[in-house]
C-alpha cells in the first residue's frame, strides 16, 4: 500500500513525498484510512517509533476545514519535548496548506507568547495537560468546538499524575468529537482511560501488545553496584561506535553519571530536568546531529526525543515499571535497523529480569564485562579500520611526503606501525593492564529474586552481614498520586544517595509503609519530615507498632524530625508537571568535551 491509495489530499500527499514518506508503517496503514472515513472513536496500540505522529496527524490535517475559525483538534501529550515534536511534525505535514497553522503549549515557557499565538488563532493545539488546563482557567484556550481530541502516550500522562487536569479538560469538550488515543503499551490505567472517555472505541493493535522490538538484542551483566560504572565505561570502550542513550533513574544519579562520563574524557552530555529549555533544545539538538556519541538521561527528559539510528540504550538503571524497559529498548532497533539494549544490573536486581522478559516475550542473554586485552583489541582494530578506510584522494599529504618518509628512514614498516599504534593506545594501554574482572562469575539464581523485585531480598554484600530494615510510615499515598515508583524516586531524591536498599512497599489510600536500609533511615526522616510538597505536608517516621495499620492511618506511632525540601505526586522522579517536578534551571556553563576513540 502506498500513501497514494489511503486518500490524503494532494497537499498533504507532496509535503510527505518531499519528507521521503513512501509507504505507511502499518500502524498507518491500518488507521488514515478509517480516521479520514469515519468518526468513531479509535483505540490504536503500536510501538514506539513506528510512526504514530503520522497515523494521527495526516488524517485530521485532512479532514479539518480551512473556513472554520475556532480551534479544531486539541491533542495532549506528557512533555513539552513530545509536545514540540509533534508540533514541529504537524508543520512539516501541512506545510502546502495556506495558512494551516499548528501551536504548541508547553510549561517551563513564557506564557504571553503562547497566549499571543492563540490569540492569533490556530486550527490545531499541542500541549501538556498542566498548561493546556492553565490556559483554559484564564478564558484563553476555547476547546468547546473541537471535533478531534487526541491523547498521546496517555498512559505516561496517568503516571505522571496528570489525572485531574485530563479530567478538567475533558470536561470542557464537546459531546460529539472524535476521541484518538494512542499508546505504545496498554496497562490498566490505560482501559479507565477507555471507558471513561470514549464511547464505542474502535481497538487496533500493530504487533504483540506490550512485546518488545523484533530487531533488538537484549544483553545484560551482572556486576557489584559499587561497579557499575566501571561496567558502564567498558561497554563504551567495547561498542567504539556506539550511539546511545543511558537510561538513569533520578536527575541526581543522572547529573553525577554525565559529568563523571565528561571528566574521563567520553563524548557525552547530560539531558533532565533540572536543564532550562534553551539548554535541553541545544543538548538534543547536538545529540540528533550525532555531535554527542552517548547521552546520558532520565526517562521524562528523553521523551519527545526521536532518533532513529541508535545503536544501543543502555539502562544503567533498572526501571521500576517492566513496561518503561520496553519504552526505553523501542528506542534502538527502528526503521529496519538492528539494536542492543544492554542493562547492567547488581544481584539484587535480577528478579525483575524475569518479569521483563515475561512482558516483553524477549530472551535476556547474559554477558561477561569485557576485560582489559578485548577491549584494548576491540579499539585497536577500530583503529585500523578507521586509518584503512580514510580517504586520500585529495593529495593534499603528498606535498609532505618525502620529509615524512625521511623521518622513518632506516625503520621497518613494522617499527613504523607501532610508532603510530603506540602514539594512540599507550594510555588506553595503560589504563587497562592489570584490569580487574568486574563479572560475578557466580550462576545467577534469578527465580529466587522475586520476593521483592524492588527491595531484592535482605542478604547483604557488606562481609556476609544481615542487612537490617527500619519500617517507615508516610502520610501520601494513591490519593496523592503516590505510586510505588514515585516512592522510591522520592527516597532516591531526599536521601542524596543511591542504591539504597528498601524493602517492602505497602501504598494505601491516604497513607504508605515501606522498609528501608536502617542506615539511612535518619537521614531521610531528617530531609523529608514537615515538608510541604504541592500543598501537602509530609509526615514520616519509624512505625514504632504494626497493630491495625492498614486499617488506620493513627495506627501505630512513629518517630519524626527534621525538615527538608523537594517534590512529588504520581511517581516522584519519574514525571514532569509541565516542569514542576524536573523542570527548572540551574548555573550550568559550557564545559570543555574530549572525544574518546
Amino acid at each position: 500500500m502506498t500513501f497514494e491509495e489511503t486518500g490524503l489530499k494532494p497537499e498533504i500527499l507532496k509535503a510527505i513525498a518531499e519528507m521521503g514518506f513512501v509507504n505507511p508503517t502499518p500502524i498507518q496503514e491500518v488507521t488514515i484510512s478509517h480516521l479520514i472515513s469515519s468518526t468513531q472513536d479509535l483505540v490504536a496500540l503500536a510501538q514506539t517509533g513506528t510512526g504514530k505522529t503520522a497515523a494521527f496527524g495526516l488524517p485530521v490535517i485532512n479532514n479539518i476545514s480551512m473556513q472554520v475559525k475556532e480551534v479544531q483538534s486539541l491533542i495532549l501529550c506528557p512533555t513539552r519535548e513530545l509536545c514540540l515534536q509533534i508540533t514541529r511534525d504537524l508543520d512539516k505535514y501541512s506545510a502546502y496548506i495556506p495558512n494551516f497553522k499548528s501551536i504548541a503549549v508547553y510549561g517551563g515557557a513564557d506564557i504571553t507568547k503562547q497566549i499571543r499565538e492563540l490569540k492569533s488563532g490556530g486550527q490545531i493545539v499541542v500541549g501538556t495537560p498542566g498548561r493546556v488546563h492553565d490556559l483554559i482557567r484564564r478564558k484563553i484556550l476555547n476547546i468547546s468546538a473541537i471535533r478531534w481530541l487526541i491523547l498521546d502516550e496517555a498512559d505516561e500522562m496517568l503516571t505522571m499524575g496528570f489525572k485531574e487536569e485530563l479530567d478538567a479538560i475533558l470536561s470542557t469538550t464537546p459531546a460529539e468529537k472524535q476521541t484518538l488515543l494512542f499508546s505504545a503499551t496498554m496497562p490498566l490505567g490505560i482501559s479507565e482511560i477507555k471507558s471513561k472517555y470514549l464511547n464505542n472505541a474502535l481497538e487496533m493493535s500493530v504487533g504483540k501488545r506490550n512485546a518488545g522490538a523484533e530487531n533488538v538484542e537484549h544483553h545484560y551483566y551482572v556486576v557489584h553496584a559499587k561497579d557499575k560504572y566501571a561496567t558502564l565505561k567498558r561497554i563504551a570502550d567495547n561498542y567504539p561506535d556506539c550511539y546511545a542513550i543511558v537510561f538513569c533513574r533520578t536527575r541526581m544519579e543522572t547529573r553525577e553519571v554525565a559529568e563523571q562520563f565528561m571528566a574521563d574524557g567520553y563524548n557525552a552530555d547530560a539531558l533532565h530536568g533540572d536543564l532550562s529549555q534553551a539548554q535541553r533544545d541545544q543538548v538534543m539538538g547536538r545529540f540528533r546531529a550525532k555531535q554527542i556519541q552517548m547521552l546520558v538521561a532520565t526517562d521524562v527528559a528523553a521523551r519527545g526525543l526521536d532518533v532513529t539510528e541508535l545503536s544501543h540504550v543502555i539502562n544503567y538503571s533498572m526501571p521500576d515499571d517492566p513496561e518503561i524497559y520496553i519504552h526505553r529498548s523501542g528506542r534502538t532497533g527502528r526503521a529496519g535497523k538492528n539494536g542492543i539494549s544492554v542493562t547492567i544490573v547488581h544481584m539484587k536486581e535480577t528478579g525483575r529480569l524475569k518479569q521483563i522478559e515475561k512482558l516483553s516475550r524477549k530472551k535476556f542473554e547474559r554477558k561477561m564485562v569485557p576485560g582489559g586485552e578485548e577491549i584494548v583489541e576491540k579499539q585497536l582494530f577500530h583503529l585500523i579500520d578507521r586509518v584503512k578506510n580514510v580517504d586520500i584522494s585529495s593529495g593534499q599529504v603528498e606535498k609532505y611526503l618525502p620529509q615524512i618518509l625521511e623521518q622513518f628512514d632506516g625503520m621497518s614498516h613494522s617499527d613504523i606501525v607501532k610508532h603510530f599504534v603506540s602514539l594512540e593506545f599507550n594510555e588506553l594501554l595503560d589504563y587497562y593492564k592489570n584490569a580487574r574482572d568486574l563479572n560475578i562469575r557466580a550462576e545467577v539464581p534469578r527465580d529466587s529474586f522475586t520476593r521483592n523485585d524492588r527491595g531484592g531480598d535482605r542478604g547483604s554484600d557488606r562481609g556476609g552481614d544481615r542487612l537490617k530494615f527500619t519500617k517507615l510510615f508516610i502520610n501520601a499515598g494513591k490519593k496523592q498520586n503516590l505510586n510505588a515508583s514515585g516512592l522510591i524516586g522520592m527516597i532516591n531524591e531526599f536521601s542524596g544517595r543511591r542504591n539504597i536498599e528498601i524493602g517492602k512497599i505497602d501504598i494505601q489510600r491516604k497513607f504508605s509503609f515501606f522498609e528501608i536500609d536502617s542506615n539511612y533511615e535518619r537521614d531521610l526522616v531528617n530531609a523529608l519530615n514537615n515538608v510541604a510538597i504541592e500543598g501537602h505536608v509530609i509526615n514520616i517516621g519509624r512505625v514504632e507498632s504494626t497493630a491495625g495499620q492498614e486499617a488506620n492511618s493513627e495506627s501505630g506511632s512513629y518517630r519524626s524530625e527534621g525538615r527538608g525540601g523537594g517534590g512529588f505526586g504520581g511517581g516522584y522522579g519519574g514525571g514532569n508537571r509541565d516542569g514542576r517536578r524536573e523542570g527548572g534551571f540551574n548555573d550550568r556553563g559550557d564545559r570543555p568535551r574530549r572525544r574518546r576513540n
